[in-house]
């Protein structure tokens, strides 16, 4: 809830700098004023944005729906992402003041197209995150203070131009920068030292004359006359010779004094101890959070026993990857009041309320290590940089060798899983059929949008499953554990990651997962919401035949298919031609075969069409549209109450 009070005040803040008659314009006419000064390949607006002219869809936004190209994430009926990559874009860059009045807009590509001229005016656009004008022919150089307005600029991709000039300090007022690339253009001069904080991740390779440690390139000292250029060699020859005696006097000193503090700390009552690494750290011990260490009724987490003993490498620090965030760290965790959640397949998770602060969920992560430091923290920041109403945003992120921490928001209504099984246990009333119905459109979306943005995982979930599907206050839903099989051991996620256990998985077949394995799991999610039985011994098996949707095909096959529904589901009155519908979609999603075995596109289509209730012409019966299959086996084992 934090995080979408922050962004409707950040809404509010752009809609007072918006003229009131901009603000009267609707999103769809302020996208067709865009697409009418842009220039394709023939002189005229891009015909792949034809579709925004014709009127082929009413607006770009329904909700949280996408439905014009290029329009890439929505949120509550506005643009989020606009991406007009690849779109042969000719001539000068247009003026992006005319996006001022998308109060939602936070991510702009223009990026591989043929736009020419200067760095385009972005003042009037100060809510923009992300910003990529990567692979086009603009030119010149950048005003000092261009970025100066993006306050919260995130991400800056301008590689693959012909800017020159100063690099312009102004891209680092933002505080919350992650990743800036400036590569192959024609800067010159020094890195502005806020840029340089950033480290491997500025890209300023070639550029040639670009100077500063960064590029192991000196910056030169200012210039003097040519007439004095051989007083200027005289001078720094004397310089570098007399520096050089000084250094050498300076060693001398300097071994003496180190021999005399090894003879102090190795031999006398001031010893650190025997190893000697053990002279050198400087940080704070390991914080060990165990599960005897965060007491279940409230009590102060307090760091595990151990030595001081190690490599600084070996002690980590906790790293946001979210803008907008209160700052905290170990020791405000350790000082908050926490219990444990639960103990899932990757490890314990822990509620902890803030001293005066909100309650969060600390996932401590032992068998992570498929990924080192530095691929684990560009991970990261990649997932930070995700933005969807249905994925849970990753706060922070704590990287030890051993284990990996993980600092998410605490969802008060729990899991998924909680909701359809956790009985007396649960605060939440029995699941309805429009609540269902909108926790699965919530999970489909977010799993587009993981799609959509992760292109290079071969399984952009990995997890999902009704315990890593979590609940605001709205019971909207929420994912977790996402995208998290670039980090673990291919070994380690064929033991516990749900893609990993679908049909082709299975040990009989020999097979690898993909993306149609998280479609798999989508299917087995559908089916749990809609029968209400857990799955969870069907998952750990993964062959074709032995899992739930076995089951539902085995009981509609005979056509009882009042037995599917799960006995709690209210609200199904005028609704059970709808339920039956997103049953053929789990079970679309659950065909074994995966070449007959539905894309995640066709499902999420066929899911968008659902209603809560019947046209009132609907008489769909399941029976001709599902296969053969085989009884479940007997059903056994607790769900969670939390993610894991």
């Amino acid at each position: 809830m934090a995080g979408r009070l922050l962004l409707a005040a950040a809404l509010v803040v752009a809609a007072c700098t918006v003229p009131v008659a901009a603000q009267n314009k609707s999103e769809a006419d302020v996208l067709n004023e865009f697409r009418a000064a842009l220039r394709g390949p023939d002189g005229g607006p891009p015909r792949e944005l034809n579709q925004w002219a014709t009127g082929g869809a009413p607006a770009p936004c329904v909700g949280n729906a996408t439905q014009w190209p290029g329009v890439k994430h929505c949120v509550n009926g506005r643009v989020l992402v606009l991406k007009l990559e690849g779109l042969q874009l000719q001539g000068a860059a247009p003026d992006l003041g005319l996006l001022a009045p998308l109060q939602a807009l936070r991510s702009l590509s223009l990026g591989n197209n043929s736009l020419t001229g200067a760095f385009p005016d972005v003042s009037a656009l100060p809510a923009l995150r992300f910003l990529f004008l990567f692979q086009n022919r603009l030119a010149g150089e950048i005003p000092d203070g261009a970025f100066a307005a993006l306050r919260g600029l995130q991400k800056l991709n301008l590689s693959g131009n012909a800017f020159s000039g100063p690099i312009p300090s102004s891209i680092a007022s933002s505080g919350h920068l992650l990743s800036v690339d400036l590569s192959n253009n024609n800067f010159s001069g020094p890195i502005p030292e806020g840029l340089q904080k950033l480290g491997a991740n500025l890209k300023i390779q070639g550029n040639k004359l670009v100077c500063g440690d960064m590029v192991d390139t000196p910056c030169p000292s200012p210039s003097k006359s040519s007439s004095g250029s051989m007083n200027i060699l005289i001078t720094i020859a004397i310089v570098v010779v007399t520096i050089g005696a000084v250094l050498a006097v300076a060693g001398v000193i300097a071994a003496v004094q180190a021999r005399r503090n090894e003879t102090r700390y190795c031999g006398g009552t001031e010893t650190l101890g025997g190893s000697p690494d053990a002279a050198k750290v400087t940080s704070a011990p390991a914080v060990k959070i165990e599960k005897g260490g965060m007491d279940q009724h409230g009590g102060v987490v307090t760091p595990a026993s151990g030595k001081r003993g190690g490599r600084r490498e070996d002690h980590g620090k906790l790293v946001f990857i979210q803008e907008g965030r209160a700052r905290f760290d170990l020791e405000d965790l350790l000082r908050s009041s926490a219990e444990v959640l639960g103990s899932g397949n990757f490890g314990a998770s822990y509620k902890a309320t803030l001293v005066d602060g909100p309650s969060l969920v600390v996932k401590r992560f032992k068998d992570m290590n498929g990924a080192g430091r530095e691929d684990f923290s560009e991970h990261m920041r990649r997932l930070g940089q995700l933005v969807h109403p249905n994925l849970l945003p990753v706060i922070a992120y704590l990287y030890k060798k051993d284990e990996k921490l993980l600092v998410t928001d605490y969802m008060v209504n729990g899991s998924l899983a909680h909701a359809l099984h956790g009985g007396a246990r649960s605060s939440l009333p029995p699941l309805d059929w429009p609540k269902r119905l909108k926790i699965i459109k919530g999970v489909a979306r977010g799993l587009a949008h993981l799609y959509e943005e992760l292109p290079m995982l071969m399984v952009p979930h990995g997890h999902l499953k009704s315990s890593n599907v979590l609940l605001d206050a709205t019971c909207e839903p929420l994912l977790s554990d996402y995208a998290l099989a670039p980090l673990v051991t291919p070994q380690h996620a064929a033991q516990v990651m749900v893609a990993y256990k679908s049909p082709e998985c299975a040990a009989a077949q020999g097979g690898r997962p993909g993306r149609k394995s998280d479609v798999w799991s989508l299917g087995i999610l559908i089916l749990e919401v809609l029968t209400g039985k857990f799955p969870a011994n069907y998952l750990r098996q993964g062959r074709a035949g032995t899992d739930l949707a076995g089951w539902v095909n085995s009981v509609v096959r005979e056509e009882w298919t009042g037995e599917v529904f799960d006995n709690d589901m209210r609200g199904t009155r005028s609704g059970e031609g709808q339920m039956v519908k997103l049953l053929q979609v789990g079970l679309g999603c659950c065909e074994p075969d995966v070449s007959r075995r539905w894309g995640l596109e066709e499902a999420l289509a066929r899911i968008e069409e659902l209603r809560e209730r019947d046209a009132g012409d609907d008489s769909s019966t399941a029976s001709s549209f599902l296969s053969d299959g085989e009884p479940p086996p007997a059903r056994s084992g607790e769900p969670p109450s939390h993610s894991e």
